[in-house]
């Protein structure tokens, strides 16, 4: 493993190899789901792809399975939701621990006094230092959500 691979990802082949000698197929299809939707990334990018990088591709997935679990349920498909939710945990493992309300607020808080923001106008600067801070650990638009209403006062 070079230095700029991901250590993320080298955990998710383990993994994957792991889940082959003990036949489980429903994890091995979700893994090399993961695996191949991360070397798209790399391709797309042209480069390996660091923690952060790999952090964001798994987010994107989470956020997806999220959205189609809903949509699953709202058809009445309880049986496709299911599959969903057995991919988000997988996908879930590699993510870091969900920061709670009160750890997104300090950061929130910590990134507007560093960046000084005062009006909504600020917020790209105040999004551009909470990304890599939260990426993986908080929905996005959440985020985003309660920046705004911050600065809105």
């Amino acid at each position: 493993m070079s230095e700029h691979e991901s250590a993320v990802k080298g955990r998710i082949n383990e993994d994957l190899k792991a889940a082959m000698r003990a036949r489980e197929r429903e994890r091995i299809g979700t893994l090399r789901f993961i695996l191949s939707a991360i070397k798209q990334r790399e391709i797309d990018e042209q480069s390996s792809l660091g923690d952060e990088q790999v952090l964001a591709v798994l987010d994107k997935l989470a956020k997806q399975r999220r959205e189609s679990i809903e949509q699953y349920r709202q058809a009445g498909r309880e049986d496709l939701a299911g599959r969903e939710e057995q991919e988000l945990q997988i996908i879930q493992d590699y993510l870091p621990t969900p920061l709670d309300e009160a750890e997104l607020d300090q950061l929130i808080a910590a990134a507007v006094a560093e960046t000084g923001a005062a009006s909504p106008r600020d917020m790209g600067k105040v999004m551009a230092l909470l990304k890599p801070k939260v990426q993986g650990r908080a929905d996005m638009s959440q985020v985003s959500a309660r920046v705004k209403q911050r600065l809105a006062g």
